[in-house]
């Protein structure tokens, strides 16, 4: 589904209101298949407190709050990261089961690009969703990213995984 057919998707900063609960929501056995499974109530707390503290250090990255006709439907950012040796964004994404199947990923996705590019602070923006996932896949590609390869990451700590290595290109270098 192109973005053009869902353009009351929209982002919005992370903030106290609401930030908290979206990331109770998300954290279930099936929204964190591929990322390790659920988080302790501390560590959802200490994410949220990181995802806010990106909305106010300059220039490192920006989580975002997803609406889709103004009920909240996921989350979505990016951040730094080092990667191959080289400072790039990396975004990741999560949408509610009830909004799933419906082109919210992939526009919010495109959206979050747009977000990256505008920051100006580097020339690509990744995403790793693990090689099993096939909707992350799938949003990847409907976004516009480039698959590179397969690569294998860490994540959460301790939990190495294959993913898809995708990148956007924000600037023409």
């Amino acid at each position: 589904m192109e973005l053009s057919e869902q353009p009351d998707i929209r982002l919005h900063p992370w903030s106290d209101e609401g930030g908290l609960a979206l990331l109770a929501r998300l954290n279930t056995p099936g929204m964190t298949e591929h990322l390790g499974g659920p988080e302790t109530p501390e560590k959802l707390a200490d994410r949220h407190r990181r995802y806010l503290r990106l909305g106010q250090a300059d220039g490192e990255g920006r989580m975002f709050r997803i609406t889709l006709g103004g009920e909240t439907a996921g989350a979505i950012g990016f951040w730094e990261t080092t990667w191959q040796g080289e400072t790039v964004w990396e975004t990741g994404w999560g949408v509610l089961p009830e909004f799933q199947g419906r082109g919210v990923a992939a526009g919010a996705a495109r959206l979050i690009i747009a977000e990256a590019r505008a920051a100006g602070r580097h020339a690509a923006l990744h995403a790793f969703p693990a090689t099993g996932h096939g909707a992350s896949n799938g949003v990847c590609r409907k976004a516009g990213f480039a698959l590179r390869g397969e690569a294998v990451i860490e994540y959460p700590k301790g939990n190495w995984h294959p993913c898809g290595d995708w990148r956007y290109a924000l600037t023409g270098a």
